[in-house]
């Protein structure tokens, strides 16, 4: 069984929003990576939840008719999630992980103390299932 961590990709090398940033920072965020989602940290690093572009434009459209000016006094907390993604720790084992991977784009990943880490993404996996299936048919 493979550890999960081998497929993490660290804290540092992603991008996350905070829970103090504002629609605006959000949305630039997500528009400069070319994320679809983002992870949302508190001021303590702990993993809050997933933001999602849908959950953003549904926001817009249901709580109010702004401009991307009017968005940067609007915190990232006011606008509502459709689901958060869930969270493994960091010693969850690989099915966890999978299971986790059919329904979201990426699964964050958790310390025993609850300090988000990093991300281990759909991609990641497929990659590595695929390279393991290879090499079973290759034996």
């Amino acid at each position: 069984m493979s550890n999960i961590l081998f497929f993490l990709k660290p804290k540092s090398e992603i991008a996350y929003i905070k829970v103090e940033d504002t629609l605006r920072q959000a949305i630039q965020k997500m528009e400069y990576h070319k994320y679809s989602s983002i992870p949302i940290l508190n001021n303590e690093g702990k993993y809050v939840g997933t933001i999602t572009e849908g959950d953003l434009l549904w926001g817009i459209k249901n709580k109010y008719n702004l401009s991307l000016k009017e968005a940067e006094y609007i915190s990232i907390t006011e606008i509502d999630r459709k689901l958060d993604y869930t969270a493994v720790r960091a010693d969850a084992n690989m099915e966890d992980l999978m299971l986790r991977a059919m329904d979201q784009n990426f699964v964050p990943v958790i310390d025993d103390q609850d300090n988000f880490i990093g991300i281990i993404t759909r991609k990641d996996i497929i990659g590595y299932c695929y390279a393991k299936l290879n090499d079973v048919e290759e034996k």
